[in-house]
């Protein structure tokens, strides 16, 4: 068998069971795997330099065709209402059938690190039949130096095979796409889609498992640091600003996604960026627009020009979820370490399409332990297929719900428990809808956002006045230099009032709803930081 790159020679691939494979390809970096790419048309090279690769009938990730291996230690670890299981014998089945399907195929193997902190990181070690698929994983994981890679034994092994097909009779699945977790084996098996955020997804989640046990809080999150070394952390499901407001050239950007918070302080899990491109334009997002138009990059579902080969990032003819995946070097102002000390500001992103949350409001402890719970934002039409014209709410527990092994309550109280010890400052900023909700008002304009965020961040909106918000109870200062006033306190932006009060009082209702499912978890202090449905009525 054909072994080219470089590796630990006692450690191959025979070691997870691949055999009379046709040829591995070890360690390549971007120049060999574009040559693969191009030579067997897995992908196509843009004019500025950029691997862009279609992902077929799968654009996004499928949560449905995700399952994880309960045995005897998994069965009370895992949080079974948010994970789907399989049984060992389903999961052995499936692993001897991807090594089959391995076989007289050609792999590409990258040796990789999941976290920057050497003490927690986790070895792993990615065999994909793409090469676009690993030039993805190894920018989006962190790059070993060459002569760690002669000695290097993996801890966790993923087996990436898009044209491989589950059988749901025999592996126990929903579909021919699958996702299958071990993680006391430290296992991922992927087949049957070629989205290739799956795998970065899947390593994650395996991350959320194991790092509790280390007294480690995984987050769903961006993050940057300050000159004086003041680190934030930002919250947010898609959409919401997240990897946009921690690219700040003033801040130095220590991730843009997956990040782990020690007693020592907080570091990225990830090498790269996975940047959502729609509408990407060189004036609202600089540096991300750069990095994305050179050697390197990689482009999921972007459209592009068929004699130009210009890319057009306002064309989601494919898909609303194009993306961008690049080296975390590609943007000027990153951290070489990926760590930094412990944060002073937690700052929690929603895109509240309802248009009735302040574009900044201060958190105390266990409201924002509630709010992270809730892990809220709103989708519109054109984000997601079959969404009417009214804007609908997105709870996502932990603003992660779907890499979630553990019961939402243990990072829930980890958290609080982080932000208490090192009283961290936090934070709920709407960079949703101001005047009225989708389809009538506006949305947040970015200077708004940005001034407030500025503000909050380097201490000076802690000495400005504030008043508790009639719905929600969090503190909303009432006047900061640079921000008109009206405009932070939402009603006074709504031209109908009463439709106003009647929308926050549903959106009131709405949070509670979804947070019945958690009160069994939290205690009576958590509890009262609902929003006051009663007392908003009257």
């Amino acid at each position: 068998m054909p072994e080219t790159g470089v590796r630990n020679g006692t450690f191959g691939a025979e070691k997870f069971g691949l055999k009379n494979l046709k040829a591995v390809y070890w360690n390549f970096g971007a120049p060999q795997l574009y040559e693969h790419a191009l030579r067997t048309g897995e992908a196509m090279l843009n004019a500025d330099g950029a691997l862009c690769a279609e992902t077929g009938i799968f654009t996004g990730r499928s949560p449905k065709d995700k399952f994880v291996v309960r045995d005897a230690t998994t069965d009370k670890n895992i949080w079974w209402a948010g994970n789907q299981s399989m049984t060992s014998g389903q999961f052995g089945a499936l692993y001897s059938d991807f090594l089959e399907h391995a076989r007289n195929k050609t792999l590409f193997a990258q040796d990789l690190y999941g976290g920057a902190d050497t003490n927690f990181r986790i070895k792993t070690r990615v065999f994909t039949e793409l090469a676009w698929h690993s030039l993805f994983i190894r920018t989006l994981l962190r790059r070993p130096a060459i002569s760690e890679l002669t000695n290097f034994v993996p801890e966790l092994t993923v087996i990436d095979l898009p044209s491989f097909r589950a059988d749901p009779k025999r592996h126990g699945v929903r579909s021919e796409n699958v996702v299958a977790i071990d993680f006391i084996r430290k296992i991922i098996l992927i087949g049957g889609s070629h989205y290739a955020g799956e795998m970065k997804k899947s390593i994650f989640t395996t991350l959320n498992y194991h790092l509790p046990d280390k007294g480690v809080l995984p987050m769903h999150c961006s993050a940057n640091v300050g000159p004086g070394g003041d680190s934030a952390i930002f919250f947010g499901l898609s959409g919401t600003g997240k990897t946009t407001l921690s690219a700040d050239p003033k801040r130095t950007l220590i991730g843009d996604d997956e990040h782990g918070w020690s007693k020592d302080g907080i570091f990225n899990f990830e090498g790269g960026c996975y940047a959502k491109c729609i509408r990407l334009s060189q004036e609202a997002e600089p540096e991300i627009y750069a990095a994305s138009k050179r050697f390197g990059a990689v482009l999921e579902n972007v459209v592009h020009g068929e004699a130009t080969r210009i890319p057009d990032f306002n064309d989601d003819s494919r898909t609303e979820n194009t993306r961008s995946a690049y080296p975390l070097e590609f943007i000027p102002n990153a951290s070489l370490t990926g760590c930094a000390g412990q944060p002073k500001n937690l700052i929690m992103l929603a895109a509240d399409a309802f248009g009735v949350l302040p574009p900044i409001a201060k958190l105390t402890p266990a409201q924002a332990m509630y709010h992270f719970l809730s892990g809220y934002t709103a989708k519109v039409a054109g984000t997601e297929r079959d969404l009417g014209n009214e804007p609908q709410p997105e709870f996502s527990t932990c603003f992660g719900s779907p890499f979630l092994p553990r019961d939402p309550s243990v990072y829930g109280n980890m958290l609080r428990a982080l932000i208490a010890k090192h009283k961290v400052d936090c934070w709920l900023v709407n960079t949703g809808w101001t005047g009225g909700k989708y389809g009538t008002g506006r949305r947040m304009p970015i200077r708004v956002t940005r001034a407030l965020l500025g503000a909050a961040l380097d201490g000076s909106l802690r000495d400005v006045q504030f008043h508790n918000d009639k719905y929600f109870g969090f503190a909303v200062p009432t006047s900061v230099p640079g921000v008109e006033p009206h405009i932070l306190d939402p009603i006074k932006t709504w031209a109908d009032k009463v439709e106003f009060d009647r929308t926050a009082r549903a959106l009131v209702d709405m949070f509670r709803k979804n947070f019945g499912r958690f009160e069994n978890d939290v205690d009576a202090e958590v509890k009262a930081a609902a929003p006051a449905a009663k007392e908003a009525a009257e």
